[in-house]
């Protein structure tokens, strides 16, 4: 089975948030795929991490290999799609990369942005909880 996964899920488990072992549960049989913009997005999140003095930065980079270290698939998505499910759904463009990206190849969605899941319902995007 194939899952699109949000930037959240992967730095969820290489941070070991509370959500870790549910997430490595769901997707245990699953092949991740998400948008080619999957590193800028991790690279910008843990950039903010550090600047808000929660990682250091040998942590954030620890956590940029650690992310690379987990198999997925990067596919090009529809970026004016996307861009009108951002300014329908008014989100961010880099969230609607991920939906956009679910939408286009049938998968279900795996988010812990509460607006993404949402959004997803509305699609009729099926949501891995």
């Amino acid at each position: 089975m194939n899952i699109v996964s949000d930037t959240n899920i992967f730095l969820a488990v290489v941070l070991d948030e509370p959500e870790k072992e549910h997430i490595i549960q769901l997707t245990a049989k699953a092949n991740a795929i998400s948008p080619e913009i999957l590193p800028y997005e991790v690279g910008n999140a843990l950039s903010a991490m550090v600047k808000r003095n929660k990682l250091t930065k040998d942590e954030a980079l620890a956590a940029f290999e650690g992310v690379g270290a987990i198999p997925v698939r990067l596919v090009p998505v529809d970026i004016r799609q996307a861009l009108k499910l951002a300014v329908e759904y008014n989100i961010y463009a880099y969230d609607a990369y991920f939906l956009q990206c679910a939408k286009q190849l049938s998968c279900p969605l795996i988010t812990l942005d509460r607006k993404m899941k949402q959004v997803a319902h509305d699609l009729k995007i099926e949501i891995m909880e």
